[in-house]
C-alpha cells in the first residue's frame, strides 16, 4: 500500500472532491485557482503546499494575499485531513492508489503536453509504470460496423504482440474491444476512465489483468464518480496525451466525445491522429480527414509488426506541442 506524502495529501484536500458531500456548498479549487495558489506559495517563501497546514484564516490572508472569503474556503478544505486519510486507506484496501502532479511518478507526458492544465490528481489501479510508455490510443464510438470492429481488434492485437501499450477510455465498443485484444495477445493496456473506477475494478477479468500488471485503470475524478458528458469530455485529452499515435475508428459528425477529443487533438498537435478510412465509414471520419486526420485503411496493407513504423512514416504532424487550455476539475 502506497500512502501519499503530506504534500500530496494537501494537494488532494485543495484540488479534489474526495470526501466532499454532493450537497455541500464547499468546492475544491479549480485548476486556475490552484495554479494561482502555487505561484503565491512560491512568492511567499512557503516551501510547499503542506506548509499551509496549521495556518489560520489571518495567516493565509497575510502570507498569500487572499481575501477573507478565499482564506476561509482554503481552511475549510484543509480541515478535512482526517476524513481524507480514512478515505485514502479505504480505497487503498481496494487496490486504488493516488498520485498528484508534484510527485515523481506522475506521468511525464501530461506535464510536457498539458503544462498547467495537467490534472492535479489521478486515482489509479494497476501498474502505474505503464502510463506514458510507447503505445497507441484507440478511440471511437460504442456502435461499430464490421470493419470498425475488425480494425479495433487488429490494433489491439498488434499492440499486444509488439510490446506497445494500448491506450483507451475503457468504454463499451472500440475501447473494450481493442483493450481486450491487446490483453489476449499478452500485451498491456491503460484505460483512462470517465466512469467509476471503484466499480470497474470489480470485474473478474479486469482484476486478473491488474494482478498480472498488464493493465492500469486511471481517472482524474474521484473513484466513485459516475459517468457524465462532462467527465467524458474532460478525460478525452488524457487518453491522447499518454500515447505516441492515435487511431480514431468511428466518429459521429460534429458531435459526441470522439469528435470533440479528435478535433481538440488535431488542433493542439499532441500526437498524430489517424482516421479509419473505408467506403462505408461514418460521416465523422470523413470530416476528420478533411480537418487534417491521416487516413488509415483496414485491412492494414503490411505485416502487423510494421504498424508502428508505418504510423511514424505517415505522420504528418510536427512535434507535439503543449496547449494553454485549462482543464476544469469536476
Amino acid at each position: 500500500m502506497i500512502m501519499p506524502s503530506l504534500d500530496s495529501k494537501v494537494t488532494l484536500l485543495l484540488g479534489s472532491r474526495l470526501t466532499i458531500r454532493k450537497d455541500s456548498d464547499l468546492t475544491p479549487l479549480t485548476m486556475r485557482e490552484w495554479n494561482i495558489l502555487e505561484k503565491k506559495l512560491t512568492a511567499s517563501g512557503l516551501d510547499s503546499p503542506e506548509d499551509l497546514l496549521g495556518l489560520g484564516v489571518n495567516d493565509i490572508q497575510q502570507h498569500l494575499d487572499f481575501s477573507e472569503e478565499e482564506a476561509v474556503r482554503i481552511t475549510k478544505l484543509l480541515d478535512r485531513i482526517e476524513l481524507m486519510e480514512l478515505s485514502l486507506a479505504y480505497y487503498a484496501d481496494k487496490g486504488i492508489q493516488v498520485v498528484t502532479r508534484n510527485e515523481e511518478m506522475y506521468p511525464q507526458r501530461y506535464r510536457e503536453r498539458l503544462k498547467d492544465s495537467a490534472p492535479l490528481v489521478l486515482f489509479y489501479a494497476g501498474e502505474p509504470a505503464l502510463m506514458g510508455q510507447p503505445g497507441i490510443a484507440v478511440v471511437g464510438s460504442r456502435h461499430l460496423d464490421p470493419i470498425g470492429q475488425a480494425c479495433a481488434e487488429f490494433v489491439g492485437n498488434t499492440c499486444g504482440l509488439s510490446g506497445l501499450v494500448l491506450y483507451s477510455g475503457g468504454a463499451k465498443g472500440v475501447d473494450c474491444i481493442s483493450t481486450q485484444a491487446a490483453l489476449e495477445a499478452r500485451g498491456t493496456g491503460v484505460s483512462v476512465l470517465a466512469h467509476s473506477l471503484e466499480q470497474t475494478i470489480r470485474d473478474d477479468l479486469t482484476k486478473k489483468a491488474i494482478e498480472r500488471k498488464d493493465l492500469c485503470l486511471v481517472t482524474p475524478y474521484t473513484p466513485d464518480a459516475g459517468f457524465s458528458v462532462g467527465t467524458a469530455m474532460g478525460r478525452n485529452r488524457l487518453i491522447y496525451c499518454l500515447a505516441d499515435y492515435a487511431i480514431v475508428v468511428a466518429s459521429d459528425a460534429e458531435k459526441g466525445g470522439t469528435w470533440a477529443g479528435a478535433t481538440e487533438t488535431l488542433k493542439a498537435g499532441w500526437v498524430p491522429v489517424f482516421i479509419l478510412e473505408h467506403a462505408d465509414m461514418p460521416e465523422g471520419n470523413r470530416l476528420l480527414i478533411q480537418k487534417g486526420g491521416i487516413p488509415f485503411s483496414h485491412p492494414f496493407p503490411e505485416h502487423y509488426r510494421k504498424l508502428e513504423t508505418w504510423l511514424k512514416e505517415n505522420s504528418q504532424t510536427s512535434k507535439p506541442k503543449a496547449t494553454p487550455t485549462q482543464l476544469g476539475l469536476l
